[in-house]
């Protein structure tokens, strides 16, 4: 098995961003792909994208077959609610482990949020999203998105063993098609995907992410 790597793994924050100023674009605005609601905000910031990130999702979207979409979730998110998301985490994590280190803390906390400061979703890199029907049925995926390792008992794991077999089956046709688009997975949430940011950039070798954070102005 391959070594897993957090993004909070030196190696990630390592890497330099060298900001292409490639411009987020409204999901909204391309007919083709399937938008879900439950992590939508009053702004819309949700929906928007890196223009790369969601040409990449079109070419995944025409590999998957026939009678299958792409259901997006949750694209930009602005860095303060990254904040808070890891915060919360963090300090949930410690309640139930006082005795952890801030560095453990940091470590266990990024296997379901990223440190901030490098946080794909905050680059307009990142993707959250499942499968679904043409009628927008949602696929069995073995957890519900965003599931937590506690709460799943590490089934968000993307090779996770302990999901059913139809489970595994619709996790490996979103792998074949996100993966064949150019875009690359978080081992620790199988919904999780990224292109240009720094974690694609040390799992492809790029020397450089392409994306830095963003702030998005709506």
């Amino acid at each position: 098995m391959s070594e897993l790597v957090l993004l909070s793994n030196p190696r990630v924050a390592a890497l330099p961003a060298d900001e292409c100023g490639e411009p987020l674009v409204d999901l909204r605005t391309i007919d083709e792909l399937t938008l879900d609601t439950r992590q939508a905000d009053q702004t819309g910031a949700y929906v928007h994208l890196r223009a790369g990130v969601a040409e990449r999702l079109l070419v995944a979207q025409g590999l998957l077959p026939t009678g299958l979409k792409l259901l997006i979730v949750e694209g930009y998110r602005p860095l303060w609610l990254q904040e808070r998301y890891f915060e919360e985490y963090a300090n949930a994590l410690h309640e139930d482990n006082p005795t952890w280190s801030e560095a453990e803390l940091r470590t266990q906390a990024s296997r379901y949020i990223s440190p901030p400061e490098i946080a794909p979703h905050v680059s307009g890199a990142a993707i959250d999203l499942t499968l679904c029907t043409e009628s927008g049925e949602e696929l069995a995926m073995g957890t519900e998105v965003n599931a937590s390792p506690e709460e799943s008992n590490n089934a968000c794991y993307t090779d996770a063993t302990t999901i059913s077999p139809l489970a595994r089956y619709n996790r490996r046709i979103l792998i074949h098609a996100m993966r064949t688009a150019g875009l690359v997975n978080y081992p620790t949430e199988w919904w999780h995907w990224s292109y240009g940011d720094r974690y694609w950039a040390m799992l492809t070798g790029a020397p450089a992410a392409l994306y830095g954070p963003q702030d998005l102005d709506l």
